[in-house]
Order: structure tokens, then C-alpha cells, then sequence
């Protein structure tokens, strides 16, 4: 893990932006409904009410015995979902999008066992190959690096098939993070985010790119070599440029304007920059637009 993404993640910290369903007492917002800290509705007074509750202004005005109830907080459960197919592999720089990938899920699982929240992990490519169940215990972050150390990218990608298993399979409402070069059909993707919104999810889809794929800085006779059963391709490589950067944006954009049509965050991820930057960007910006209080957004 990255000390210094550390350090200015756990200052920044991950919380909940819609209501999420836990299973201890935590500090993001629960659909249930107790006596704790932020007012929520009225309901009529019912044999055994706490007469602590009572609105006592409502009981003036209406001559109608109401009790306060008030928003539970809760923890929440957050899965995180990377993705070890093998167009993972590439890389320009010192890190492939893979290697990257893993330093990401580390420090979130990191923040998020460190908030006392529970984190469960996925490592997928056609299909999902691992997942450790949810945990909230600290000492459960070697076990989540032991399998991330250990994932070889393999195989093809079929995002949008693994999001519609886990949206079909994880009822409870949390976070679910997405990081992956979403390499696949994008409607099919978007489908599953869709999916998963529609049980309760929140997403979060860290869409990772190595520099040379966004921006194309081949020069000369190129040969390509193809990952998951894609045959090497020989080009000219500045005669393709132009048109390889207009479709590499706006895969992005349509990725983008899908997340954002299911009121899910995109964060297009260059690997090229530091981890630091990319997650401390991230979180600021989420603590910034804040939680919505709406149920259901």
C-alpha cells in the first residue's frame, strides 16, 4: 500500500452518500428508523412509547399524542470488485493497470476496515474467481493483499455479466466499487450498474487507463499485440492517432454519461499519475457534493 495515498485518504475518509443497510451501529445513514440523533417523521403515539419522545408542540396544536423518530446510523458494507482479465496486463510505465488496480483496492479496503465499516472483495474476468466475504475486522486486511498480491490476469472480460450476479446475490444496500479498463460492451456494463442500482447500491467505477491508451504517443510502423484472443495488429501510427483519441473519448464520455444516468460516480483513472492524487482527488470531491438525504439516490 501507498503510504502517502494513506495518510491523505484516512484524512479525507469514505462515508456513505445515500442510506445503506449495516449490521453494527456506525455513522452513515440507515433506512430504519430509532431515537438517535437527526429527525426524520412523526408517528402516533403507541402503549410503551418512551414519553421522552412525545411532541409536545404537536400535542398543544392537535390534541394528538405523536412521537419524534429519528434516522439510525449505521455502518455500511462495501464491495469491491477489480478486475484480473488479461487486457489488465498492460503497461507503459512502472505499473500495470493491474498493479495499479491492486494499490487502489488495498488502500480502500484499508480506509474503509479503518472507519469500521466491513469491506468484501471480488477479483473477476468472465466470471467472478474470488470473493472474501464481507469483514469489518482490521487484521482481515492481510488476508484481502494475500489474494490481491496473488491475482494473475487471465482470460477475457465480461463486466456487465459479474455486476448483474452480484446485484442478484447482495440484496443488502451498500457501495459497491468497480475497477476495471471496462473492456467490454459498454451497454451491457451500464446494464449492470443499472442492475445494481435498482437493488440500492451505490457505485463507484474507478475506469482504469494506462497513459499510452489514452493518449496514443506511438511513433512509426506499430505492431500491436493483442490481449484476450485479439490478433496482433500492424499500423502507421500517425495515421490512426487522430481517430483512435476521438474513440477512446468517447468511449469515456458515453461511460461517463451512463454512470451519471444511474446517479453513479465515473472516475477515469490515468495510471500514469499517482495513486496519492487519484484517491485523495476522488474522496475530496465526494465529501464536497456530500450525502444526499433523499432515500433512494
Amino acid at each position: 500500500m501507498d503510504p502517502q495515498a494513506l495518510a491523505q485518504a484516512e484524512l479525507l475518509g469514505l462515508h456513505a452518500r445515500q442510506v445503506v443497510e449495516g449490521y453494527l451501529a456506525g455513522e452513515h445513514r440507515s433506512p430504519f428508523f430509532g431515537f438517535a440523533t437527526e429527525f426524520a417523521q412523526h408517528r402516533e403515539y403507541s402503549q410503551g412509547d418512551d414519553l421522552r419522545h412525545l411532541d409536545w408542540k404537536v400535542l398543544g396544536r392537535t390534541d394528538r399524542y405523536f412521537v419524534k423518530q429519528y434516522e439510525q446510523e449505521t455502518n455500511f458494507v462495501a464491495q469491491i470488485l477489480l478486475d484480473g482479465s488479461e487486457s489488465m496486463a498492460y503497461g507503459s510505465g512502472s505499473l500495470s493497470k493491474l498493479q495499479f488496480g491492486k494499490q487502489l483496492a488495498a488502500c480502500l479496503s484499508y480506509l474503509i476496515l479503518l472507519q469500521r465499516d466491513a469491506v468484501a472483495v471480488g477479483l473477476f474476468d468472465s466470471a467472478l474467481r474470488r470473493y472474501l466475504p464481507r469483514s469489518n475486522n482490521r487484521s482481515n486486511i492481510h488476508v484481502i493483499m494475500g489474494q490481491l498480491a496473488a491475482c494473475e490476469p487471465m482470460a477475457g472480460t465480461r463486466v456487465g455479466a459479474v455486476l448483474h450476479e452480484l446485484a442478484t446475490q447482495t440484496p443488502r444496500k451498500g457501495i459497491t466499487i468497480v475497477i476495471s479498463d471496462l473492456f467490454d460492451d459498454e451497454e451491457q456494463i451500464l446494464g449492470g450498474v443499472q442492475h445494481l442500482r435498482y437493488v440500492g447500491h451505490e457505485v463507484v467505477v474507478f475506469h482504469v487507463m494506462d497513459r499510452a491508451e489514452l493518449e496514443f504517443p506511438f511513433e512509426g510502423n506499430v505492431e500491436f499485440v493483442g490481449l484476450e484472443g485479439v490478433p496482433p495488429l500492424l499500423v502507421r501510427a500517425h495515421e490512426i492517432r487522430r481517430s483512435y483519441r476521438e474513440e477512446v473519448e468517447g468511449f469515456c464520455a458515453r461511460l461517463r454519461e451512463g454512470c451519471e444516468r444511474n446517479q453513479s460516480h465515473y472516475v477515469l483513472v490515468n495510471t500514469g499519475d499517482s495513486l496519492r492524487d487519484t484517491l485523495s482527488g476522488y474522496l475530496a470531491f465526494r465529501r464536497k457534493t456530500g450525502r444526499n438525504r433523499r432515500p433512494g439516490l
